[in-house]
């Protein structure tokens, strides 16, 4: 298992390392500090940096095919030659894309407190971040907006804990997604906490205070099908919106 170092620290971004799988998937590390896509979350691109300075790079993130692997997929698949099982790396993710992707997941978790329906679909890339929601109600672009600029402006502090398995199946309510379920298999599952606002399971990379999202739009709000509603959310300060 590859030891999973954005769990507990999003804010890290490089970290030395050990290769222990070569295939034609990518390579695989003794630890990361790339997130890998779930949870809606697009996964972390990157380098890996070998011990005579040539940086490899890495075009995707994704799990391998078991629990606890993490797989970098590499931008150019014949630099696998280069990365040899018990080589040294360095690795480094791409840190303009990480901050929008804390910065995103982040507001889908204030958007949930706005709108209390449940979750049937989400995206989060670095570009833009969008929620389905199974309600049949239409929604207020204006009202949204506001109550997210609300919920910024506040400054509501985000932290993180761990609760096993048994304690999130006896409050199920705490799931909000239809379509994404908790990550499971390690006997604990971790629950963000934005302080006041919104508490639900989550594996994904936060900010660590709502104020650091910063200026958002709603790009678009559709009618997907009768019983779902889409919200698209953009950055103010890209020139989206």
């Amino acid at each position: 298992m590859t030891e999973e170092l954005f769990r507990e620290d999003a804010t890290r971004v490089e970290c030395d390392a050990v290769v222990t799988a070569v295939d034609e998937r990518g390579v695989q590390l003794t630890r990361t500090v790339f997130y890998p896509h779930g949870g809606g979350q697009a996964g972390d691109r990157g380098e890996l940096v070998l011990a005579d300075g040539r940086a490899i790079a890495v075009a995707d993130t994704r799990k391998g095919e078991t629990p606890g692997e993490i797989v970098h997929v590499l931008a150019d698949a014949d630099d696998r030659a280069a990365l040899a099982v018990g080589a040294a790396v360095h690795a480094r993710i791409d840190v303009a894309r990480r901050r929008a992707h804390m910065r995103f997941h982040t507001a889908t978790h204030l958007l949930c407190a706005l709108v209390p329906h449940p979750v049937d679909g989400c995206s989060i890339t670095a570009e833009y971040a969008r929620l389905d929601f199974h309600m049949t109600d239409p929604l207020d672009k204006a009202q949204l907006e506001a109550g997210l600029e609300r919920l910024v402006a506040e400054a509501h502090p985000v932290s993180q804990r761990w609760i096993s398995d048994a304690e999130l199946d006896a409050n199920p309510g705490l799931v909000r997604s239809m379509s994404v379920q908790p990550p499971r298999g390690t006997g604990r599952v971790r629950l963000l906490e934005i302080d006041g606002v919104d508490l639900q399971p989550c594996g994904g990379t936060h900010v660590a205070n709502t104020a650091e999202i910063g200026a958002l739009v709603v790009r678009k709000i559709e009618k997907k099908s009768a019983s779902t509603r889409r919200v698209v959310l953009a950055f103010r300060d890209v020139g989206q919106g």
